[in-house]
């Protein structure tokens, strides 16, 4: 980890290139190369470049290029750790390029980590190829695609610099814990919410230079533990069907004898899943094994609720109630608390903090 420079370098931006649909060429598509992508990137900017409006742009050294749906909590780690390292060098506005399939996974997880900080991410990808796969004398920027409009959109929200990690996506923007992708090759794939409780408030407009100071050390103190962490964590995610409530109790059994891990069961609903007395042992002994069982719902938008005892009954037995996170949102989360604490206590624990928190904002926000 290099030494912190705790001022900002002239506001300029970082840009972060990790392949997916955006940086795509050729048949069939494939990511370009970084040492091939970025010229073309570098000409094309400078060619639209606006000299009164155009923040400086420079581009930070990244080695994983791949298929956002290859990443996995590794991956995570290496971008949370590039953006720590240029964060403690003294830069705080960044636009990450990356694929669409996990972008919301990806954006979650940065703002769980980046809470508490004045640090500006944007998070955006394309449908389609930024580059035109017909023309194939010369790179050209293929008309028809959302991507150049999604990179200049990115690259205005991260110039004006307002703290927080943020989806640009479409022509719009939202807080990166509330989105998800909502279709799988409309221009308009994600959506979110703007009534963001936490993570938008956890984010702090100006961060005095000992705050941050501690802060940096506080996440460098525990950077090897999380990157070795990240080589075993798992997240698994029970999907409720009209099935005897004993097919997912089996499914809970499975995992038992698994390293601390975490659970997500996407209820019927508000939260609703089958119930019988096996079903009620298992969810209280993964939770006397350490796994963090976490309710979600699998409709898109409402999120969960204790009103229906068809629902209710399991929160009797220390499964935690996701509210209106999203389930990208959920496994951020979920990932974080394995990563960066060491024990279920101190995870779940963190859990509910952040929960008050968010409740305590809500209330304020009415």
């Amino acid at each position: 980890m290099r030494s912190a420079s705790l001022h900002s370098n002239n506001n300029s931006i970082q840009v972060i290139y990790a392949g997916g649909t955006f940086g795509s060429y050729g048949k069939p598509l494939a990511p370009l190369p970084t040492a091939e992508f970025l010229p073309v990137m570098q000409s094309l900017l400078a060619e639209h470049e606006n000299t009164e409006n155009q923040p400086a742009l420079s581009w930070l050294d990244n080695t994983l290029i791949k298929d956002s749906s290859q990443l996995n909590a590794r991956d995570f780690v290496h971008f949370y750790t590039l953006l720590l390292e240029a964060y403690a060098a003294g830069y705080r506005q960044f636009v990450l390029i990356t694929g669409t399939d996990t972008l919301s996974y990806l954006g979650a997880f940065l703002a769980e980590a980046f809470a508490g900080t004045d640090l500006c991410l944007i998070v955006t990808g394309s449908m389609t190829p930024l580059l035109d796969s017909e023309v194939l004398e010369s790179y050209s920027v293929d008309a028809n695609s959302d991507a150049w409009d999604n990179l200049n959109d990115a690259l205005r929200l991260a110039g004006a610099g307002e703290s927080g990690v943020k989806i640009s996506f479409g022509s719009e923007s939202w807080a990166a814990q509330t989105v998800q992708k909502i279709h799988s090759h409309d221009f308009m794939a994600f959506t979110g919410h703007t009534r963001a409780a936490y993570p938008a408030n956890s984010y702090l407009k100006t961060l005095p230079d000992t705050r941050k100071q501690h802060w940096l050390d506080d996440q460098q103190a525990v950077l090897e533990a999380i990157q070795t962490r990240a080589e075993h964590s798992s997240i698994h995610a029970l999907y409720c069907l009209p099935n005897d409530a004993e097919v997912l109790r089996k499914q809970i059994q499975a995992l038992l004898s698994q390293p601390p891990c975490g659970i997500i069961l996407l209820g019927f609903g508000a939260g609703n899943i089958p119930y019988s007395p096996a079903l009620a042992e298992a969810l209280q002994n993964a939770y006397d094994c350490g796994h963090m069982v976490v309710c979600a719902s699998q409709c898109p938008f409402g999120g969960v609720s204790d009103s229906y005892a068809a629902g209710s009954w399991q929160y009797d037995y220390q499964v935690i109630a996701g509210g209106r996170l999203t389930i990208p949102a959920i496994y951020a989360r979920l990932v974080w608390l394995l990563l960066r604490y060491d024990t279920p206590a101190r995870r779940r624990q963190r859990w509910t903090y952040t929960v008050s928190k968010t409740q305590t904002a809500i209330r304020k926000h009415r």
